[in-house]
């Protein structure tokens, strides 16, 4: 290809179209197009459109269950939609609260099945699973998602477990027709399930500053931001406390809530 181009012309597909063309890729040809805008880190998708005002709630879990009776209300009560994403284990752990969500209309998507670590924190190149293990982890709670009407076909968009993953796993993922999320980085709001044992431990109020100066300095323009769902029962300090309070001042900045589907597809 490059022999019939000039190095510009060149330079530029490499910078510009093809990554476009690969995240088209990903799509099926009768589904919906990405909108071209959103912003892509190693084959997955970690922000919508940063010029429009808009912010999809993620919300993970994989054994922890305490925030239901928090997010769920509050949810409601300020009219947004969610975008959920739980482990195999956590849909035949909690399918009260799953059956829940749906009948909200809610996004109900994977997390995976046994939450597995892909590769270590310090090795991005080297995995700890092989393409088997991953697609029968997927397949697995894709398979435990089936009792609640949930397709693959129609939750397509999966957030890896521990919000770590690579490219290997993000093209592993489109083989299974998936696409890779992740949280939009910046605000720490994923930071809400360290413990006080921990040198990385931030409280929620601090958490809670720390979203809002970041709003104030740069924008949460196309933000997945994202709170745990249930959290380790040695923080008692749950940010998702302060989620009624959140959605209100940010609704007062005119931002509009979206679920993660219609971010990446509208």
């Amino acid at each position: 290809m490059q022999q019939n181009m000039s190095p510009m012309k060149f330079n530029f597909f490499l910078k510009w179209a093809l990554p476009v063309l690969l995240l088209l890729a990903v799509y099926p040809a009768k589904g919906k197009k990405p909108n071209l805008k959103n912003v892509v880190q190693q084959g997955g998708i970690v922000q919508g459109d940063p010029g429009r005002k808009r912010i999809a709630l993620v919300f993970t879990a994989d054994q922890w269950a305490d925030g239901a009776e928090t997010i769920i209300p509050a949810l409601e009560q300020r009219k947004v939609k969610g975008s959920f994403f739980f482990t195999g284990k956590f849909y035949q752990k909690f399918p009260d609260i799953i059956r829940r969500l749906v009948a909200d209309k809610h996004y109900v998507g994977s997390h995976g099945y046994g939450h597995l670590l892909y590769f270590p924190w310090d090795r991005r190149d080297t995995m700890l699973v092989s393409h088997q293990d991953f697609n029968e982890d997927m397949l697995k709670g894709y398979a435990a998602m089936e009792p609640f009407g949930i397709k693959k076909e129609k939750t397509r968009y999966f957030i890896p477990a521990y919000e770590h993953y690579n490219d290997t796993v993000a093209a592993w993922a489109q083989q299974l027709g998936l696409q890779v999320v992740n949280y939009t980085n910046g605000t720490r709001s994923n930071a809400d399930y360290t413990t006080p044992d921990m040198a990385s431990y931030i409280g929620s109020e601090d958490l809670y500053r720390k979203v809002m100066d970041y709003e104030r300095e740069h924008s949460l323009n196309g933000h997945f931001l994202m709170i745990h769902f249930g959290t380790h029962p040695d923080r008692t300090d749950k940010f998702y406390r302060l989620l009624p309070r959140l959605i209100y001042e940010l609704k007062a900045k005119g931002y509009r809530f979206v679920t993660v589907k219609e971010m990446v597809e509208k």
